[in-house]
């Protein structure tokens, strides 16, 4: 667990000095100061998406490349390229290195993690290729072959990733996908890449190797895929619903209305682009996209967030509760006990962790709660969705958020069972009292 909490530190920091430097700066911009290029190596390694600067117009194109290098080693992982490397030398890999790797990509066994690694990067790979060729058909025509073949592997890799960061500053910085939000083409392989990437590297292989049979597939992935096609589908039905009293919804046209409401639904669940001006949406809209942030996207993903299981296991346990089951089951299977506690640690830590963060902020900065609270969920569940405030954030809310990228991206629980002590743990058991909840 150390070691990976290391190695993305060490990464981040790397970046960090890269971005410093002045070949990652375009001409005419100010140096970026280390406590700013330290805030954008975390944001692209934690594929979160906040940025202090535009990346079109801040970043030249070696400090565009170094933020595209940063997501894509923080999307996979960096001990996935790591084992592949070792991989290919033809060298054995140890127990250790199997379990570091494990717990790296959130793999259920140790047995087979070099293959799940080759994997991994192949479909990794594939999918970012494709999406990148379909993305420079839209780009190229309006911005040149190379430039359009640029933007087309940029934001491919961005979105399925689960990063946000993106190049349409070209256009009105800050602007993110709003300028071409009624465009299904661009807009829809920018969705199917999210969901391709939020769903999971465990739920890719079991519909490979089940020829997507749904019957077939393991129950971890029957509920990755009944909880992310939920979410979706009444995520954008509320935010259709709320954004009636906002006036720039209202005045779109009915499918750009559906497009966009579909987009953030999709979106606010780890991605960070955005195709509506978020600080216009109604309260409930944005308290929604807070809520939709916090859950995020599937175990063994690019995405950050809750994850979609641990939401599938508290709505299991409620309906298992109310119907007064002993057991937890679904899908025909019975779940283990244990996965309720854990679930419940998780989720606690993230609530804990952004409510006190965005209480902090808000009274630092002098913000609404509210505005504070998006920030913070925005940052922990690694999505990169703000109101605007992101750019005028002072140093201690800075390192606030930064400290919230890094947990939702390693991992609540990496990082308590890293600080854990082993002398704590014992195997005895104290008398057993019940107490009365509820």
């Amino acid at each position: 667990m150390k070691i990976i909490i290391a190695g993305y530190f060490f990464i981040i920091l790397l970046g960090a000095g890269l971005l410093c430097l002045p070949i990652s700066i375009k001409a005419g911009e100010s140096l970026t100061s280390f406590s700013d290029a330290l805030f954008t190596a975390t944001s692209a390694t934690c594929v979160t998406g906040l940025v202090r600067f535009d990346t079109y117009t801040h970043w030249s194109f070696f400090g565009q490349l170094v933020i595209l290098l940063l997501i894509q080693v923080g999307g996979i992982g960096f001990m996935t390229f790591a084992i592949y490397a070792v991989s290919m030398t033809k060298k054995k890999i140890g127990l250790t290195t199997r379990v570091i790797m494990q717990n790296a990509i959130s793999a259920p066994q140790v047995g087979g993690i070099v293959r799940m690694t080759r994997f991994i990067l192949f479909g990794t790979f594939l999918i970012e290729g494709t999406g990148a060729v379909l993305l420079s058909l839209y780009f190229c025509p309006r911005l040149g072959f190379f430039e359009g073949i640029w933007y087309g592997i940029f934001h491919s890799i961005s979105a399925f990733c689960n990063a946000g960061f993106d190049l349409m500053g070209r256009r009105e910085p800050f602007s993110s996908l709003t300028t071409i939000g009624g465009n299904w083409y661009v807009n829809g392989i920018i969705m199917l890449l999210i969901i391709i990437g939020g769903l999971g590297f465990f739920v890719w292989r079991d519909l490979a190797t089940n020829h997507f049979s749904l019957k077939k597939l393991r129950l971890h992935s029957k509920l990755v895929l009944v909880v992310t096609a939920g979410l979706i589908f009444f995520g954008a039905l509320l935010l259709f619903i709320f954004e009636q009293g906002n006036a720039d919804f209202v005045q779109m046209p009915f499918s750009q209305k559906g497009l966009s409401a579909l987009f953030q639904s999709v979106t606010a669940r780890t991605a960070g682009f955005n195709s509506m001006d978020l600080a216009k949406m109604t309260q409930s809209s944005q308290f929604l996209l807070i809520c939709l942030m916090l859950i995020g996207g599937s175990t063994g993903s690019t995405a950050g967030g809750v994850k979609t299981t641990t939401l599938a296991v508290f709505m299991i346990s409620i309906v298992s509760t109310m119907r007064q089951k002993k057991n937890m089951e679904v899908f025909g299977r019975r779940l283990d006990d244990g996965v309720i506690r854990l679930a419940t640690c998780i989720f606690s830590m993230y609530l804990i962790l952004s409510l006190t963060v965005a209480m902090a902020v808000s009274s630092i900065e002098g913000m609404p709660l509210l505005t504070a609270l998006f920030e913070s969920a925005s940052a922990v569940g690694t999505v990169g969705l703000t109101l605007g405030v992101t750019t005028g954030l002072g140093m201690v809310s800075k390192c606030l958020i930064m400290f919230l990228m890094f947990v939702g991206r390693v991992g609540s629980v990496t990082i308590l069972v890293a600080l854990a002590s082993e002398k704590n743990r014992t195997v005895s058991k104290l008398p057993l009292e019940k107490i009365q909840v509820g």
